[in-house]
């Protein structure tokens, strides 16, 4: 019988093998960004907008500023910051990684990094078979 040593790149694989597949990431340059505003604001909250004229792009807000309730779920956070979505459109969602970015441009919506000329968005795509067993849970 034989025992496998521990290496760095076993350690490090194993723990890959135990952690579980974020349903929300993002960019480099949305974690900057979002470490700028914080700056200013304080700590934050984003939402995903379900549509209408804001269309459907995450929202950032002021931790607390806006309002979550029953209808809306936790998917994680990027950045330290927890992201909402409203439970029935997670059911649209919920096979999908969302990747949080930034473009510039102006967005349509009351969201912090607004006046800054630029705006976040979101980049998908669709969880694997082996993924779906090992997605983070939602809140």
């Amino acid at each position: 019988m034989y025992s496998v040593q521990k290496t760095p790149l076993t350690l490090w694989l194993n723990i890959q093998n135990t952690m579980s597949i974020k349903r929300v990431i993002a960019t480099e340059a949305t974690l900057n960004l979002i470490h700028k505003l914080e700056a200013v604001n304080g700590p934050l909250m984003f939402h995903q907008s379900g549509g209408c004229c804001d269309g459907s792009q995450p929202m950032c807000f002021t931790k607390g500023e806006f309002k979550t309730g029953g209808s809306d779920i936790c998917l994680g956070e990027i950045g330290g910051c927890e992201f909402y979505m409203a439970r029935d459109q997670f059911e649209y969602w919920k096979h999908t990684q969302l990747e949080i970015d930034v473009t510039k441009g102006r967005g349509s919506s009351f969201s912090l990094e607004i006046p800054l000329g630029v705006r976040f968005y979101v980049k998908s795509r669709i969880f694997t078979d082996e993924e779906l067993g090992q997605l983070e849970p939602v809140v």
